[in-house]
């Protein structure tokens, strides 16, 4: 069988009772309008897993568990997604197509990408649970991850054969172009194709009405790079998405603020010890769009740096997108050498929420980091401090907070409020006119050398070091060209460039 038309699973879920098909695996108790039983994804001795007859969902306020008739087969008997659709469908009478490769035009692109993703997801499961994911489960386990918590982020292995999951979805009859659309395999330059993910752990990426869009994927030792990424495709862009989202969502209305962490696994065990109101946002500069899908749900953030990225200039200046979205920003700098992950394993879990209730404020944090790293006694080191401030203070909204930062920064640099007013007037017109003409370079009076510098090394990667070596990213005229610059060196640092 193929892919499967949505009017059909439409048809499916209308005609069959979710109440029916939960009571036949775990007795339900009525509670006023809906039923409710202890999670069967989870141990819990009060029943806090709730089934809606009204909306035909259920979901687990202990674990977070959640979805439709679908997923609760696949979740419960460790389906795959079509194995699901085809017992739900024989239960409800509906005869479902049997799909052949030209057939599969009848189905929407994104909806067939969307059933691929959760085919290769329910795979790459399995695959952890078999003999042939004994080395990838061990690992996880070593991590510190419980069983319930592998479940629940439906963490997987890729079998390092080459046609592990080509040779899957040939089975079910699947076209394997939409397997390439959906950036699961590669092609070989002879001919063919291969798997992208191989002998990796697969972290799947779930948009938040809990579809998979994409995985994740990290290696078992140090060969590297040690991430892979699904590439773009028609239902993923990677800046237009935060892993885990899905899951803190309800989490962080809750608490009204989000945690933001760097990897999976950074976001993950935290979760599974209570900080459920926490993203990752998988290693990249956030982008307009993510910092608004957080606006959906709370003001305040917390982003939470690497003890080995603490005060990077790049890495501070890209959370001004906050600012400027008339958000809160907090930062929490673990010791040096630990990330979330290692950090909760090593001090508990208590000790990482401590942290995350008492950030640093973001201009504090700023400052005291530019001070740290320019000399005070030297008029060009506080003239540096004092421009790049500004810029962040000019981001703020509010002309009160502005104000009052202005006055601190005079106070701290003793320096003439009335001084850094009237810098911030430059400011405040430099940036209002490069954010009204941000796509024309002349316009934005973007230095020539440092333009060019950033050209060449786009276009020899291999000058990268030894432009690195000979440059200090403070002394570039051009914010955006110094970001710039230092995520490259970043990136090939980690042999990523």
């Amino acid at each position: 069988m193929g892919l499967i038309p949505q009017s059909y699973l439409d048809d499916i879920l209308a005609r069959v009772d979710i109440v029916e098909v939960i009571s036949g695996y775990i007795p339900l108790k009525k509670a006023g309008r809906n039923f409710k039983a202890n999670c069967p994804f989870h141990h819990e001795k009060t029943p806090s897993f709730i089934v809606s007859p009204e909306k035909q969902i259920y979901r687990c306020f202990g674990c977070g568990e959640s979805g439709n008739a679908f997923k609760f087969l696949m979740r419960y008997e460790r389906l795959d997604f079509l194995e699901a659709v085809e017992i739900l469908a024989r239960k409800a009478g509906v005869q479902l197509p049997q799909s052949k490769p030209q057939d599969y035009k009848t189905v929407g692109l994104a909806t067939r990408l969307f059933q691929v993703n959760e085919i290769a997801s329910s795979f790459f499961f399995s695959k952890l649970r078999s003999s042939q994911g004994d080395t990838a489960r061990a690992y996880l386990l070593k991590r510190g991850l419980k069983e319930e918590t592998i479940e629940f982020f439906r963490i997987g292995y890729a079998p390092a054969a080459w046609d592990g999951l080509i040779s899957y979805f040939r089975s079910k009859g699947i076209s394997l172009s939409l397997l390439e659309k959906a950036g699961l395999i590669l092609t070989k330059e002879a001919g063919g194709y291969y798997d992208r993910f191989r002998n990796r752990i697969i972290f799947p990426i779930v948009d938040i009405k809990e579809r998979v869009m994409g995985f994740g994927a990290r290696v078992l030792d140090n060969t590297l790079p040690k991430y892979i990424n699904s590439p773009e495709t028609p239902i993923y862009t990677k800046g237009r998405n935060l892993f885990g989202l899905w899951a803190a969502k309800d989490a962080i209305r809750q608490a009204d603020r989000v945690v933001i962490v760097e990897g999976y696994l950074d976001c993950i065990v935290p979760f599974q010890f209570g900080v459920h109101n926490i993203v990752a946002s998988l290693g990249t500069a956030l982008t307009v769009e993510q910092v608004r899908l957080l606006k959906r749900y709370t003001n305040n953030v917390v982003v939470v740096f690497d003890g080995d990225k603490a005060g990077e200039l790049a890495s501070l200046r890209s959370l001004e997108i906050f600012i400027e979205e008339g958000m809160d920003v907090g930062i929490v700098s673990l010791p040096s050498g630990f990330d979330p992950d290692s950090f909760v394993q090593r001090y508990g879990i208590e000790e990482f929420k401590k942290m995350i209730l008492a950030p640093e404020g973001f201009f504090d944090y700023k400052l005291k980091n530019l001070v740290r790293n320019n000399s005070l006694d030297k008029p060009s080191g506080k003239a540096r401090i004092v421009n790049e401030m500004l810029v962040t203070i000019s981001k703020f909204k509010n002309a009160i907070l502005k104000s009052e930062y202005v006055k601190r920064l005079a106070e701290k640099l003793e320096v003439k409020e009335d001084a850094l007013f009237l810098e911030l007037n430059k400011v405040n017109t430099d940036y209002h006119y490069r954010a009204t003409n941000s796509n024309e370079c002349q316009k934005l009076s973007c230095n020539p050398t440092e333009l060019l510098l950033l050209k060449i090394i786009l276009q020899q990667p291999k000058l990268i070091n030894e432009v690195k070596f000979g440059l200090s990213i403070s002394d570039l005229q051009d914010t955006d060209i110094g970001t710039v610059l230092e995520y490259i060196f970043k990136l090939s640092a980690e042999g990523r460039t």
